[in-house]
């Protein structure tokens, strides 16, 4: 591990490049009902999106200090964030390609970006296992966040995997792909000298699988439980489980 290249990394993509692509998506979309996790969305201004160009260039320019393979797969992230929401382009209209984009670019992608930034010598060997449970973990719970915004997304001529699956299908499909993750982190750890993490794995989602069914049920009986509370609790549960989860790992292994 490169420690000081790693949190240089995680400085980038959290601090500048994904609050730089929700704020240039919310001034695309300029949402008046609940969004991510905002009950009452500002309206953006001009001033947003000059700020996100800004933190955009700010990103590129630091991730000079990493590797030209961290500069271009930032910059394939932002073109991308951008092609999903420009009002020129819209790939988010586009429920299958919208989706594999999101998958890819916010799963695969930073999994090798981060993957690449933290080895000491920069590898551009990526273990394929990680690449596939990031795009699964992001596949597993995306569409749940858009699952109460149907009627939203119809008006702006937007057409989300969700809503080509319906509410039922939703979960069904997260369900899926979410189990798909699990199988992925099974064969990480199985001939790993840490085969207990994939329990500790369980252990640490059996709370958010939980709350999933639970909600999943009560969509079943009321389709109007598919709203932004519990969405947004689903998604705050997500993050709360996979950092507990992680967190022990990178102790557990430097210790």
């Amino acid at each position: 591990m490169n420690w000081q290249q790693a949190l240089l990394a995680f400085l980038i993509l959290h601090l500048l490049v994904y609050p730089s692509s929700n704020g240039y998506n919310s001034f695309m979309d300029r949402d008046t009902t609940p969004i991510g996790g905002l009950s009452n969305p500002l309206q953006p201004t001009k001033q947003l999106f000059f700020l996100s160009l800004a933190m955009d260039a700010l990103a590129i320019t630091l991730s000079l200090l990493i590797s030209r393979y961290f500069v271009l797969g930032v910059l394939l992230y932002i073109l991308a964030s951008r092609a999903y929401s420009y009002r020129g382009i819209r790939i988010k209209k586009y429920p299958v390609l919208g989706y594999i984009v999101v998958v890819l670019f916010q799963g695969a992608l930073v999994f090798f970006l981060s993957y690449h930034a933290s080895s000491v010598n920069h590898s551009l060997s990526v273990p394929v296992w990680g690449l596939l449970v990031s795009s699964c973990l992001i596949g597993g719970y995306y569409p749940l966040t858009q699952v109460y915004q149907h009627q939203e997304d119809e008006q702006d001529g937007v057409r989300t995997i969700s809503m080509l699956l319906g509410k039922k299908g939703t979960f069904v499909f997260c369900a899926f792909v979410f189990g798909l993750a699990t199988i992925f982190v099974y064969f990480v750890y199985k001939s790993s000298p840490t085969p207990w993490a994939f329990w500790l794995f369980v252990v640490c989602m059996a709370p958010m699988v939980w709350f999933f069914v639970q909600w999943m049920q009560r969509v079943w009986k009321d389709g109007g439980q598919a709203n932004f509370r519990n969405s947004f609790w689903m998604n705050i549960l997500a993050a709360i489980c996979t950092t507990i989860c992680f967190s022990i790992l990178i102790i557990k292994n430097n210790i």
